[in-house]
């Protein structure tokens, strides 16, 4: 199954266009975990995804919480892909951004070993880093656009013949479309520019959101300046508010309340 197979099947079997961000921190894990569990940030990640499960159509890993656990973080990482079900989208979120034989090694890594459907890539080193990763059918690389931090403005909003940055790499996302699927990594904080970029890259290219919730994305005109005709063509990624919304043992209740209260959120508007 290819990722817009999977994606469709994801938002229209769930009704949802929420993707969780699985981005494990022992510092805001239930302390009870560390103290009951021989494998507690599995037992945390595994706990997530059965409590949300049916509401959301992809799951997002951050491979930095991953890495910083060293080589049982690697571990971790496969045993949680294995763990979410086949028709749910993966985004494995590294950034990566390199040339050669190590972006091929890295699309090796992350497509061949830990069999993410999707990844998040940087496109400063231009189409060389993104070329090996687009060998890979039926899988999508999001490139990043436009970032929802606020110093993004510093490099992105930079004018290329009167045209910032942002808006010159999604003319190549386009361009690198010809190749293999590429979507596009634009911050919820910026709903003008998603409307932008909606209209730049049309129905098809599909946009992975970040920014709603702790860092104060706008909701309502995410979801109306992002969706394609169809009411989809994005993944909202919620990370925190999501899965530290409690920190007790009934933690997994308390993500699949917030789960369901931004879900309801997303298509309140979505279908309106």
């Amino acid at each position: 199954m290819d990722f817009l197979e999977k994606l469709s099947i994801g938002i229209e079997e769930r009704d949802s266009l929420l993707c969780i961000g699985l981005d494990i921190d022992e510092e805001r894990m239930p302390v009870f975990l560390f103290e009951s569990s021989m494998d507690p940030y599995f037992e945390f990640n595994k706990s997530i995804i059965d409590s949300t499960k049916d509401l959301v159509c992809a799951y997002k890993l951050n491979l930095a919480f991953y890495e910083a656990l060293g080589e049982k973080g690697y571990q971790l990482l496969r045993k949680t892909i294995s763990y979410v079900p086949k028709d749910i989208v993966v985004i494995l979120d590294g950034k990566r951004g390199d040339i050669g034989n190590t972006a091929r090694m890295y699309a090796k890594a992350l497509y061949d070993i830990l069999e993410g459907d999707a990844v998040t890539l940087n496109p400063y080193l231009g189409l060389d880093s993104i070329k090996p990763f687009l060998k890979y059918p039926g899988r999508c690389c999001f490139i990043l656009c436009k970032t929802s931090n606020p110093s993004s403005k510093d490099i992105q909003d930079l004018k290329i013949d009167d045209k910032p940055l942002y808006y010159r790499v999604a003319e190549k996302i386009l361009e690198w479309s010809k190749l293999g699927l590429c979507g596009a990594v634009i911050g919820a904080t910026y709903p003008r520019e998603i409307k932008e970029l909606r209209e730049l890259l049309g129905e098809v290219t599909p946009l992975l959101i970040p920014g709603i919730g702790a860092q104060g994305g706008d909701v309502e005109k995410t979801v109306k300046y992002g969706v394609n005709s169809k009411g989809g063509g994005i993944i909202i990624n919620v990370s925190r508010s999501i899965i530290y919304a409690g920190s007790d043992e009934d933690f997994a209740d308390k993500a699949r309340e917030m789960a369901i209260r931004l879900r309801d959120n997303i298509n309140m508007y979505r279908k309106h």
